[in-house]
């Protein structure tokens, strides 16, 4: 099949649903309201911004795929601009057609557009697939970023304290040589 078939364009209220349904895996679950209610705010977020957009592809005139490319610096510390490609997904049976590689075409033309020397990629740690992806697009890891709530991070904290700092002990030298010195003391007696 000819990729010729693969259309390219901004995302559209009238997407949500769709990406929705694509992103599932990555969105939060809402306390109120919907999960389309959230992509309805991203999409027009996105569509606001000058650094933020999402791109879709059709197959045919059927949602295929997307990626929300975000313009950036490469870390708090690096400040090197970038072109972040957030979870670029095909839809399964859209797979092995092309779609991929034009999502990422999307991001590597933006990057070019305004003088953007790196583009990144981002996917779910457990999708094998995306990471091997993103691998032969020659994106090499850079950092993993590792996520839990803050209340397990603080259990953890407050479960690993060290016992020092809880009741004053004395140093380990110290607790050695009165041991010695009592061994001596009932070897005498």
């Amino acid at each position: 099949m000819s990729r010729s078939q693969v259309a390219l364009r901004d995302a559209t209220p009238e997407d949500v649903r769709e990406l929705v349904g694509l992103w599932a895996d990555l969105m939060r679950r809402p306390v109120t309201g919907t999960p389309e209610d959230d992509m309805t705010g991203i999409v027009a977020l996105a569509a606001a911004s000058e650094t933020d957009r999402i791109v879709v592809a059709e197959y045919d005139g059927e949602l295929a795929g997307a990626v929300y490319l975000r313009i950036g610096v490469l870390s708090p510390i690096n400040l090197d601009p970038v072109v972040q490609a957030i979870s670029p997904h095909v839809h399964p049976r859209f797979r092995r057609r092309g779609i991929g590689r034009a999502l990422m075409e999307a991001a590597v033309q933006h990057a070019e557009e305004r003088g953007i020397g790196h583009v990144a990629g981002a996917s779910l740690s457990s999708s094998r697939d995306a990471h091997r992806f993103l691998a032969r697009m020659a994106l090499a890891p850079q950092a993993v970023l590792r996520v839990a709530p803050t209340h397990v991070v603080r259990a953890k904290l407050t479960g690993r304290r060290p016992a020092s700092s809880v009741v004053h002990r004395q140093p380990l030298g110290q607790v050695l040589a009165q041991r010695r010195s009592l061994r001596r003391q009932r070897e005498v007696v």
